[in-house]
Order: C-alpha cells, then structure tokens, then sequence
C-alpha cells in the first residue's frame, strides 16, 4: 500500500559556524549532522535531522550501513501513523538509543511523513489549537566578545524580539554583572530576560548570584539550569528562595529524568526539546501536575509544532543557528512569534542546495570545509 514504507536516504553534512556557539561549559564551531528522509510510495517524505557535538559523524557509507542493519527492519513496509503511536517496553540491552543519533532524526521524520499523509500541519495532527507560539531570542554567545554580543542582541531585537536569553555562569560574577548590564543597555530596561547556567553554580552560588542580580534590578522570566540537573533537593530549595522568578530545568535529561524532576516539584516550569513523542508524553504529564513547559532549541525549530500542540508550552527558543540553507522554508519568526506553516507535517522539506553544496558524505579537511552563510537567520528574518 501507498502508505506504507518503502524507501529512506541520509544526506550527512559538516561545515562551520558562522560564530562560536556555546555556554559556560562547552563551545563549538562546527555543525556535524546529517537528514534522515522515509518515503512512502505516494511521494510523501519525512524528514528528521541528527547531529554530533563534539566530532564528526562517521563516513555516509558507514551511517547507511548502520542504518540498514539496525534500523531499517523496523520500518520497512510499515505504516507511520501506526509506528507514531506505539507503545513500547524495551528492557535490558534493548534499552538503548539509536546508533548514531538515529534516535530523535527518526522520530521527528516518523511524525512528519505521518502527518503528511494526514494533509495536516504536524501541530494541526498533534491536536494543537493554535499556529503560533511566544518565541524568545538566544544567541548562545557566552564565548563572544562584548562587542559582538551587544551586536548580535541588537540584531535580534531590530527583528522585532522583545524577549531575550543569554548565557552566565562564569567564575567572576562581575563577567555576568557585565554581560547583564550590556543587554539592558542594548535591548532596553523594559525587554524580559532569561539567564542560563548551565549547571555551573552550586545551590548556594546560585542565590548569591541571584540575589547580586535583584539588588542589581534585574528580574527574570526564568533561571535555567543553575545548578546540577540531579540535585533535585537544592532545586526545589532555589523554587522556595525565588518566588520573584522561574526555575527552569531538564535539558540534559532523558524522559525518565524529567518525569522524576517535575514529579518531584523539582522546577517551576520543564524545559522539553527534540523527539516529538517524548515531548509530547512529558507534556501530557506535566499538565496533569499543573506545570507549563517550554521548547528549547529544536533542530530547524521543528518544535514549534510541540509547542503549538501543547496549551501549557509557554515560550519557545530560536538561536540563530546558521542552519537555515539546509531546508527549502524555515519556520517563520515573525514579531515574536514562530508560526507554523500551512503546508502539511513539518512544513519544509531539504533544500536541493543541501543536497549538493553543502552534502558531505566522507569527513572534510579543515583547509577544505565550507562556512555556513553568515547570519543567515538574520537575513531571513529581515527580508
């Protein structure tokens, strides 16, 4: 049958940023990745995008080989919007991800092409009521100059963002005092902020970091990840100390993990990415413990579509990755917002510039890789 699995193809990539991105822990200045597409035999084709942080994925040849050998068996002839929804109880050694990051790229490409079959947009298939979604700017910036975080913020504010994230957590306070002084200078005294530390203060860091900030007259949307994502006492001890702002956590934590952190009242408000599954299940629950959520960076900001399906989802995160040129549409930003598009599933598709330009199927030298276009998303956004 038409609706059936029939075919899929991986296009791997690797070139560099058009700036470092990072945080207080870790940066990085190249995006390894690669599109994972499923056909059916009726033209439809879901497309999900894995990704690597630290070093290259391995050579097209070998992810294909993995792929086929233990992936693909699972899928071949089956039906999407069946697989979609199936309840699994993997145990023992079966209790693994996908090689490879097969794992999210697999889901979301699942969901798109069921959808499509659907003739609906994803959001529009996942039960959301709304097409649109509060969408804040994150530069991920911590390793940029003051100099070109100042500019970075005053571009994303010129494209009409009045909401903004920014990275802390260095050892001096006075660096973050800094940096929080700058955004105000840049983006307005009246603009919300959120602050990110991935985890690099300790419980009692973080309230003399947070009470610096108050008495410094700034107030926060949310505090995300402050501290370790498993000191599940000292982040309700931090919910208790500030009731002028949220905490935000859960992104370095795996869906067990999150239904641990907000079953035990561990955080104000549950921060959800990547597998459209996942992140529905998690929303469901933390709906039912009367705790909203919030999409944080998302490939291709394919989360709007969870974030629109999900009424407690109240903000979500666009970055400004250089990644646009891979996808013939991006999600639009518009005044704020991330609108989901009418087109049915995830509303784009991979770009035939992917495919030629910036297709890498072997590792590339560093005298032969190709940098991403230059503020791409900025381009966009202005046009």
């Amino acid at each position: 049958m038409k609706t059936k699995i029939s075919d899929f193809k991986i296009t791997r990539f690797e070139f560099k940023r058009d700036r470092i991105i990072g945080d207080s822990q870790v940066g990085f200045d190249r995006f390894y990745g690669f599109a994972l597409e499923i056909s059916d035999g009726a033209g439809h084709v879901g497309l999900g995008f894995g990704h690597a942080l630290w070093d290259a994925v391995p050579p097209l040849l070998q992810l294909n080989s993995i792929f086929t050998n233990h992936v693909w068996p699972d899928l071949d002839g089956q039906n999407p919007q069946a697989l979609v929804h199936r309840v699994t109880r993997p145990r023992g050694g079966n209790q693994r991800d996908a090689t490879y990051g097969f794992g999210e790229a697999l889901q979301i490409a699942l969901w798109d092409l069921a959808a499509q079959q659907a003739g609906l947009p994803l959001a529009d298939y996942l039960g959301g009521q709304r097409r649109s979604v509060p969408a804040y700017a994150s530069g991920i910036e911590f390793h940029l100059s003051d100099a070109d975080f100042c500019a970075f913020f005053k571009d994303a504010a010129d494209c009409g963002f009045t909401t903004f994230k920014i990275k802390l957590g260095h050892t001096d306070p006075a660096w973050d005092m800094n940096r929080l002084e700058l955004l105000r200078k840049t983006v307005g005294s009246d603009a919300g902020i959120m602050i990110d530390a991935n985890e690099a203060w300790s419980p009692k860091q973080a309230m003399m970091r947070l009470d610096m900030f108050r008495r410094a007259g700034f107030d926060f949307i949310w505090v995300e990840d402050p501290i370790l994502r498993s000191d599940l006492a000292g982040l309700r001890a931090l919910c208790s100390a500030t009731p002028w702002t949220q905490i935000n956590s859960g992104e370095y934590l795996d869906v067990s993990g999150r239904a641990e952190l907000l079953m035990s009242r561990a955080c104000d408000i549950v921060n959800l990415h990547g597998r459209v599954s996942d992140v529905m299940r998690l929303g469901w629950l933390a709906a039912e413990h009367g705790l909203p959520v919030a999409l944080g960076n998302t490939t291709l900001e394919t989360g709007v579509h969870t974030a629109c399906a999900l009424p407690e989802a109240t903000w979500m995160e666009f970055a400004f990755q250089n990644y646009d040129h891979l996808v013939d549409a991006p999600v639009e930003m518009r005044d704020g917002f991330a609108h989901v598009s009418d087109r049915p599933g995830l509303g784009f598709g991979l770009s035939d510039e992917a495919r030629t330009v910036w297709a890498a199927p072997d590792p590339v030298a560093d005298v032969d890789i190709k940098t991403g276009p230059d503020c791409q998303a900025l381009t966009r956004l202005r046009a």
